[in-house]
């Protein structure tokens, strides 16, 4: 394996075992958290551009021209939502197209379309809503970076460590939802409600800065390529679909509540722009921190068990949050709100460590049963490249699916975010069962369960 400290510009590392303990300690893990460091920074920079509606809609009014509704608002933050969703599968097969380091050079510098369509626009009052949808639309490109990051980054790390490296990486790219709400909050606080330009005039500098560091520190590696069929392969897979149905509670809440936060606080609580942009970025601040913590103690004491209890208290906090609604306590409410997204970090990151978890010890129980180990772990890391990408799409669904609950219920008789709230607290209690069910009870027959007894075996790789 030829791992100096940099690859030849455009080549690939060949023969790339991180599993190899000695190649590993010598040379491997250098390369490894290089390479880690400059996917979170293009990632953080995503995920910015991808939520940078959930900020200039709160700027949008009749002071500066755009009079949208909140039912206008709420539709501008899901339109990237989704195209980001929908983009999440073609940007990871990407990665195990033309590597690693080339496609972040890529869809790094796909941000400038996005960032400058809105620098430009949000300075044009009488602007249509259509034109806005279109450019949100572009900035859905950010949410791509996520699985196209996230797969590149497993294939680096021995899978011992990939719990804390995919939180990390993860964590490091969602706080980048926080990063760009505290950008909003700085313009408002020091250049009033009325410039929302500068807001994406920040990022413009800093996308070709990122761009330009992926092309010197990042390496593509041979092992990332995928054979033709992984994702199909990876969809007959049951458990790329219960998992997926977790993600989409767990990732799901955070990009949905990251980009709906503001708007709830100024529709609930009738907040001017100053106010609601005070409290946003905590919410997503605190998601994106305890997301390394999640898979830190999905590597320790299992990642079903981390995911199952996570899921009970999400559906305790989303009850403190009908309280709060029904007594009128702005307090109580943002408390809840930011307990909850701190929740959801927790299960992003042990959520998706039981990912290769799962597969791994499928390929240790194909080895047992005198598979050829090598085949049995190759196909293990190329499921699990392919999963991550299908869970990542289908999680950020979630996260749609969030904002139109909420644009339903404020445009209700009512106007309150209740009837919401109400769908969510239902949907964990059902992932609660579905963590239990088929990751702790062992509800899989011998043959189809990743682990090894009828009892225990898929317990077990979620903790592996």
């Amino acid at each position: 394996m030829t791992t100096n400290a940099r690859a030849p510009r455009g080549r690939w590392i060949e023969g790339w075992d991180p599993e190899n303990e000695d190649l590993w300690e010598s040379t491997g893990k250098h390369v490894a958290r290089r390479n880690l460091i400059f996917s979170i920074i293009s990632e953080h920079i995503g995920f910015s551009i991808w939520s940078i509606w959930s900020v200039l809609v709160l700027f949008m009014g009749p002071d500066i021209g755009l009079p949208f509704s909140a039912s206008e608002k709420f539709l501008l933050v899901i339109t990237p939502n989704l195209v980001g969703a929908v983009l999440r599968l073609p940007y990871a097969a990407a990665v195990t197209r033309f590597g690693g380091r080339n496609w972040t050079i890529v869809s790094s510098v796909a941000l400038l379309v996005p960032a400058g369509l809105a620098f430009h626009f949000v300075q044009q009052p009488g602007t249509p809503l259509w034109v806005f949808l279109l450019i949100g639309a572009a900035a859905g490109v950010g949410g791509g970076n996520f699985a196209s990051s996230m797969t590149n980054i497993t294939i680096f790390f021995p899978q011992r460590l990939q719990g804390w490296a995919l939180g990390l990486n993860a964590g490091g790219g969602n706080i980048g939802v926080a990063t760009i709400q505290v950008v909003g909050l700085l313009v408002i606080a020091f250049a009033g409600n009325a410039h929302p330009s500068y807001v994406a005039a920040i990022y413009l500098p800093l996308i070709a800065v990122s761009a330009v560091c992926a092309a010197l520190f990042m390496d593509n590696v041979d092992a990332i390529k995928a054979k033709p069929g992984a994702l199909l392969e990876a969809c007959g897979s049951r458990h790329t679909w219960w998992i997926s149905s977790l993600y989409v509670g767990t990732f799901g809440s955070f990009i949905g509540y990251s980009f709906a936060f503001g708007l709830v606080l100024q529709t609930e609580f009738g907040f001017t722009p100053l106010q609601a942009a005070s409290w946003t970025f905590l919410g997503p601040l605190m998601g994106s921190l305890s997301r390394p913590l999640g898979g830190w103690l999905a590597d320790r004491i299992g990642g079903a068990r981390v995911t199952a209890w996570n899921f009970v208290l999400m559906a305790v906090g989303v009850a403190v949050l009908l309280v709060a609604s029904a007594q009128g306590s702005f307090a109580l409410y943002v408390t809840a709100f930011i307990a909850l997204f701190l929740l959801t970090g927790l299960g992003n990151g042990s959520t998706y460590k039981m990912i290769p978890a799962v597969y791994a010890a499928e390929a240790e129980d194909e080895v047992t049963s005198g598979g050829e180990a090598v085949a049995a772990f190759a196909k293990a890391r190329r499921l699990s490249g392919a999963v991550i990408g299908i869970a990542g799409a289908i999680g950020a669904l979630g996260g749609v699916g969030i904002n139109l609950a909420f644009r339903a219920s404020y445009g209700g008789a009512t106007a309150s975010g209740d009837a919401a709230l109400a769908v969510f607290l239902a949907y964990y209690v059902v992932c609660v069962l579905v963590t239990w069910a088929v990751y702790l009870r062992g509800s899989l027959k011998p043959g189809q369960s990743p682990v090894r007894t009828p009892e225990k075996r898929t317990a077990e790789a979620g903790r592996a």
